[in-house]
């Protein structure tokens, strides 16, 4: 569990995103500065990033998070900040510069099953 002034929580999300036309451009130095940003981007945001694989054509982020961000603002921030650091850096011409797709997947992860909640749920209303 981690606390905030105000909260007390354990907000788990997996973040997957591809590069534009899932071209396979996240290899060898570009894989290690992106995934270099993305713990700077965590590390500046107050996030703790629990996993990270950077493939050649899609990174997923295991990461957690304070209730007070949203899923899509964390994919946002990730995306966003790390093609404009990468890009302003790194690139020196149009084709070395990184440019997301528009889409992700997110999805929540915990520590107790949905199955344990609804079980725990329930027993609340029958007291």
């Amino acid at each position: 569990m981690k606390t905030t002034r105000h909260a007390t929580y354990n907000l788990n999300y997996h973040i997957v995103w591809v590069p534009k036309y899932r071209q396979s451009v996240l290899i060898g130095e570009v894989a290690d500065r992106v995934r270099t940003i993305l713990h700077e981007i965590a590390d500046d945001k107050g996030l703790e990033v629990i996993d990270l694989t950077v493939q050649p054509d899609h990174i997923h982020l295991f990461v957690s998070s304070p209730p007070i961000h949203a899923p899509s603002l964390l994919a946002n921030w990730f995306k966003g900040i790390s093609s404009r650091k990468y890009n302003h850096h790194y690139a020196d011409n149009e084709g070395e510069k990184i440019r997301w797709a528009r889409g992700c997947y997110a999805g929540t992860a915990g520590h107790v099953s949905s199955e344990t909640i609804q079980d725990y749920i329930q027993r609340q209303q029958n007291s």
